[in-house]
């Protein structure tokens, strides 16, 4: 479809991580084991639980919600980008592009935003221990994950109604392994500042509201574990909350690097290596660091490994 010197093109082709062809059957076999070993560790923390009375509190509620979205936000990617190691033809459809951008970014904003709430559940666990049972409720913690879903996926929506009201002209070819957002507004013939100036302003502020609610959480943790008398007590509450401080670092740093930046300074060759940080290497890793760093994790696996040898 031609409008002037415009078109509107009916589907797009992801150029993938890498072109050249002797490598695409090696790159294959390592995304999938990586996406296997996501999909088993994060329905394990699920599963878990689930099953283990142990773990029907609050903490474990959020971690398993945590899970299901890494599970969701890799699984939006990862099928795509696997088979396209294996065909010729990596066209997606108009469509198709957008609902993947929508549904990645949604997902990926809500884990940021949960991320803030897990913060403010350790902070009342720390800081206020005798009280944690009456204030992180079940209830609570269900609308804390509602109200995150609710801004994660607002923010999603507003990005990709800005970016797909865009004309696409001249290549359809997206430099990226999925549709995201600063591969597609190189592809747009239209002023994209009004994109650019959104994409930061939502990330800016979403992100920066977020996390500086979690370094005021972390802020009254320090303060807490400083007034503690014992060495081994102050480590053990450090360690509560030591698994969620790095997937904040891993998933704060990633992102804001991603996309809190001016688009002259995009260069999509790194952006693809930092993108599979993010939408495959942090999904596999959060699970392992709480189930390497968490005692009551293991404690669930190894009692439930038990009662299955009396089966």
């Amino acid at each position: 479809m031609k409008e002037g010197n415009r078109s509107s093109w009916t589907e797009f082709v992801l150029l993938g991580l890498n072109n050249e062809p002797k490598l695409q059957i090696p790159l294959f076999v390592i995304f999938l084991q990586i996406y296997i070993i996501t999909l088993v560790a994060n329905f394990s923390i699920i599963i878990l639980s689930m099953l283990s009375s142990r773990l029907h509190s609050p903490m474990y509620f959020l971690l398993s919600n945590l899970s299901f979205l890494d599970v969701c936000y890799s699984s939006t990617v990862a099928p795509n980008m696997l088979a396209n190691f294996l065909k010729k033809d990596k066209t997606i459809s108009f469509l198709g592009c957008a609902a993947q951008m929508f549904v990645f970014a949604g997902m990926a904003g809500t884990e940021i935003f949960l991320l803030t709430a897990m913060s403010y559940d350790r902070y009342v666990a720390i800081c206020n221990p005798l009280l944690y049972g009456s204030i992180i409720t079940t209830r609570v913690c269900a609308y804390l994950v509602a109200f995150v879903y609710f801004v994660g996926f607002s923010n999603a929506l507003l990005q990709t109604i800005l970016t797909f009201r865009l004309p696409f002209c001249g290549s359809n070819e997206i430099t990226h392994f999925y549709c995201d957002a600063p591969p597609l507004l190189k592809l747009s013939c239209a002023d994209t500042s009004l994109n650019e100036l959104m994409l930061a302003i939502m990330g800016v502020s979403l992100l920066g509201v977020a996390l500086v609610l979690i370094l005021i959480s972390y802020g009254y943790i320090i303060s807490a574990i400083l007034k503690i008398s014992s060495s081994e007590g102050r480590w053990r509450a450090f360690k509560t909350c030591s698994s969620h401080l790095l997937c904040v670092t891993f998933i704060y740093g990633t992102v804001a690097f991603m996309y809190i930046r001016p688009r002259s300074s995009y260069a999509m060759e790194h952006d693809r290596i930092v993108s599979v940080f993010y939408t495959m290497l942090i999904p596999m890793s959060n699970p392992l660091i709480y189930c390497l760093r968490n005692k009551e994790l293991k404690e669930a696996v190894k009692n439930l490994m038990h009662k299955r040898s009396f089966w």
